[in-house]
């Protein structure tokens, strides 16, 4: 079940989440969050960094496409170097 709770803003625009919610979903100093706003409503939604397994799992799957395309490391320096604008 949910939590519900009220809370304000401050003058300085910051919104305290209370401890009982806090607690429950493991937030800590410098959580970071998505802020959705629209009419009435709005929503944070935690960031969390991909665990490594998850991380390992995109750089194969990443490594594999590249390699289905036919990508070579020297075409990957090239892309890096474009993209950071040193032709």
């Amino acid at each position: 079940m949910s939590s519900i709770s009220t809370t304000k803003m401050s003058s300085k625009g910051q919104v305290v989440i209370p401890e009982d919610i806090r607690k429950k979903l493991g937030l800590k100093s410098g959580s970071r969050f998505m802020v959705l706003g629209e009419n009435d409503v709005v929503i944070l939604k935690t960031i969390k960094p991909p665990a490594m397994e998850e991380f390992d799992d995109i750089i194969t799957k990443a490594r594999k496409q590249a390699k289905e395309a036919g990508l070579t490391e020297r075409d990957i320096q090239k892309a890096i170097k474009n993209a950071r604008g040193r032709h």
